[in-house]
C-alpha cells in the first residue's frame, strides 16, 4: 500500500480533468492510475470522484480530500526545493509573464536585484494585460492580479490592491463629484476593456452592495492610459491603488465615494502544477513573496 502514490495520482488526475492526460503527466499507464483510484477509494470506503464516459467530477468528500492533499504535496515539494535551491548552482532561463503597468512600475525595478544574487538565471520577461495560458505559451511564471480561483494552477500570494474610483479635481470642479454609484451614469468615464465586470462597476456601500452601468466615452486595454487622461481631467477612472496611488499623493488625482469601496484583488505568482518546481523557478518565488511581504502598495 502507497499512501503517497494514491494522493499523487488522485490529485494529478483532478488536475488533468481526465486519466489519461494524468497518466501522461505522470508516466504511467491508464490501468494503473485507475488501480490506484480504485485502491484509495477502498482504502478509505468513500466515493472520491463522480466518472462519466464524457467528464470527471470531485464528489463533496473528494473537494474536502484534494485540498488537503494538495497542502500536502506542497508542503513536501517546499521543503525539497529550498533544500535543493541551497545546494544546487542556480542557472538557466525563466520566461515570466505580467501585467504592463504593474511589470513596469512594479517588477522592472527588482530584475537587476534578482540577477545579482542569482547571476546565472536569465530572464525573458514578456508584459501583457491579456490572460495568457501559461502552460500552452511556455511561461515557467505568472503575475495575476486577480481573485484567482483556479485551482489546476500553483499559486503564491504577493500582496494586495485596492482598486480605487478617482478623477482629477479640475474634472471634479468643472463636472461636480459624484456621491453615489448611480451618479456615475452622467459622468465622463475612462473604462479598463479587460475589467472582470466589463461596463458594470460594483460598490460596497453604507447600505451594502451597490452597481452601475456606465457608459464610458473612451475605454482602453491599458491601466497608465486610463491614469494619463484622469490626470489630464478626461473623466473617472476605477483602477488600483499601485496605479493611482503616486497622483492621489501628488494632488493630481482625489478619491471620489470613499464610502463606497470598490474591490480588492490579490496579486499572485502562478506557475503550471508540477511534480518538480525547477530550483530557478523556486527561488525566483521566494524572492518575490520576500520582497512583497515587506511592501504596501498603497505607499510605494
Amino acid at each position: 500500500m502507497d499512501k503517497f502514490q494514491e494522493i499523487t495520482t488522485f490529485t494529478a488526475v483532478v488536475d488533468a480533468g481526465s486519466f489519461v492526460k494524468a497518466a501522461d503527466r505522470l508516466n504511467m499507464s491508464k490501468a494503473a492510475v485507475s488501480r490506484h483510484l480504485v485502491d484509495l477509494e477502498t482504502r478509505l470506503g468513500i466515493r472520491l470522484l463522480h466518472r462519466t464516459t464524457r467528464k470527471l467530477s470531485l464528489t463533496e468528500e473528494g473537494e474536502l480530500f484534494y485540498e488537503r492533499c494538495k497542502e500536502i504535496l506542497e508542503t513536501i515539494e517546499s521543503a525539497e526545493n529550498e533544500i535543493t535551491s541551497h545546494t544546487e548552482d542556480v542557472s538557466g532561463q525563466i520566461r515570466i509573464n505580467a501585467p504592463f503597468s504593474f511589470g513596469i512600475r512594479k517588477l522592472a525595478p527588482l530584475w537587476g536585484i534578482f540577477h545579482q544574487k542569482y547571476p546565472k538565471v536569465t530572464l525573458d520577461v514578456v508584459l501583457s494585460d491579456r490572460l495568457v495560458d501559461v502552460v500552452d505559451e511556455g511561461y515557467d511564471i505568472a503575475i495575476r492580479i486577480a481573485a484567482l480561483t483556479n485551482s489546476t494552477m500553483v499559486s503564491k500570494k504577493l500582496t494586495t490592491t485596492r482598486i480605487i474610483l478617482c478623477a482629477s479635481p479640475t474634472y471634479l470642479k468643472e463636472h461636480g463629484t459624484p456621491k453615489k454609484p448611480a451618479d456615475l451614469m452622467n459622468h465622463q468615464v475612462i473604462n479598463y476593456s479587460y475589467w472582470a465586470g466589463k461596463e458594470e462597476w460594483s460598490f460596497d456601500g453604507p447600505n451594502g452592495g451597490e452597481s452601475v452601468n456606465i457608459k464610458p466615452f473612451m475605454q482602453t486595454n491599458n491601466g497608465d492610459t486610463c491614469l494619463s487622461a484622469a490626470i489630464a481631467h478626461q473623466g473617472i477612472v476605477l483602477q488600483p491603488s499601485f496605479i493611482v496611488g503616486d497622483a492621489i499623493r501628488a494632488g493630481d488625482l482625489v478619491e471620489i465615494m470613499p464610502k463606497y469601496k470598490s474591490i480588492e484583488l490579490g496579486i499572485y505568482a502562478i506557475f503550471p502544477t508540477r511534480k518538480h518546481i525547477a530550483p530557478k523557478v523556486r527561488v525566483l518565488i521566494d524572492f518575490l513573496v520576500d520582497y512583497f511581504s515587506k511592501k504596501d502598495l498603497d505607499n510605494f
